[in-house]
């Protein structure tokens, strides 16, 4: 076997020239610079008001960060509220992403960073520091009720966001929230400016299928899309967006494993960052992982760790991740091999 191929095997990416039966999932550990964020979106379970949340201090996060040692884990999702644009402490907090980006780089961890809409300016800033970053699109709509009071919600925002990073070349994760408000047909038209903005640039990782999921926190009365409908979501997203393009499903927000072995079956290929504590979800916890690849090795499926930025675009990354990177498949590369040695 090659050494791309053990890369391949060992991080569970999808091989450019074979159809692995493999789903795939993210060690992950996640930094919250700030709870606070201006939008008022009727279902969020995670903002605190402007100026009411004493930011991650970065003493805090190394030490964090050091007790993930040894523990598998490669991602660090730098997940944050959003300080307004023109707010005179905007410039603070994306140097402090910068700085917990960097830590986590210095633990030997790969950041990917979510942090709203940015500036061009501030996405060719944290991409010197992340293997890839992130943005929901959620729904292009612009009517939707939950939005009214979020206007970083509005779509041409977020698709300029997706389009500079592909001009960036950043490795990129996007998706819909599906159960807002929005009806089947927002979802083909959301799914097909996604593939539009990939056919030109190449760089959508994976694509999130996310169930909203009712918490205690929220204000919105909905009931939640029903998950039991999502493998007809991953069959239409399937159908919409290129193959290149994962298709990502959280496994907490779909509790019941047999529906999650049919998200499976219709396309989902992808399972997310695994992480103690979905941040955006609190009020539901993951499923334990063992019972997970149990299940999956029942349906033939191999669920197999991955790295948040998949082989085909190490190219693209920044000198210094790179280097972690490329220390962490080969580090990896070299247990595999002693394993295989007679």
């Amino acid at each position: 076997m090659s050494s791309i191929d053990f890369a391949y095997h060992l991080f569970g990416d999808r091989h450019p020239s074979r159809g692995l039966s493999t789903i795939t999932y993210s060690p992950a550990f996640t930094l919250v610079p700030t709870y606070e964020c201006f939008n008022r979106c009727a279902y969020c379970n995670f903002r605190v008001d402007p100026n009411r949340d004493n930011w991650l201090g970065l003493e805090e996060a190394a030490s964090r960060l050091r007790t993930l040692e040894n523990l598998g884990i490669y991602e660090i999702l730098i997940l944050s509220g959003e300080v307004h644009p023109r707010s005179p402490r905007r410039l603070a907090l994306m140097q402090r992403i910068k700085d917990l980006c960097l830590l986590a780089l210095d633990f030997g961890f790969v950041p990917h960073t979510n942090a709203g809409p940015l500036s061009f300016a501030e996405m060719q800033c944290l991409r010197e520091v992340n293997g890839s970053m992130g943005l929901m699109l959620e729904q292009l709509r612009d009517d939707l009720p939950v939005h009214r009071q979020a206007p970083s919600k509005h779509s041409a925002l977020r698709m300029q966001q997706l389009a500079w990073a592909g001009e960036l070349k950043i490795p990129f994760t996007t998706g819909l929230l599906l159960g807002i408000g929005e009806d089947e047909g927002d979802w083909a038209a959301t799914l097909a400016a996604i593939a539009t903005v990939h056919q030109k640039y190449g760089h959508i990782q994976e694509v999130i299928l996310q169930p909203h999921s009712p918490g205690t926190d929220q204000i919105y009365d909905g009931l939640g899309f029903d998950p039991q409908r999502l493998p007809e979501v991953i069959a239409l997203a399937r159908e919409i967006l290129p193959e290149a393009i994962a298709i990502q499903i959280p496994p907490n927000l779909v509790a019941d494993l047999q529906w999650l072995l049919r998200c499976v079956e219709a396309g989902a290929s992808d399972l997310g960052g695994i992480v103690p504590k979905d941040e955006v979800n609190p009020d539901y916890e993951h499923l334990d992982l063992d019972i997970i690849r149990q299940e999956l090795t029942k349906a033939r499926k191999e669920l197999r760790p991955r790295l948040a930025v998949y082989p085909q675009f190490d190219a693209w990354l920044p000198s210094a991740v790179k280097k972690v990177v490329a220390q962490l498949r080969r580090s990896n590369l070299e247990v595999s091999q002693a394993a295989h040695l007679p």
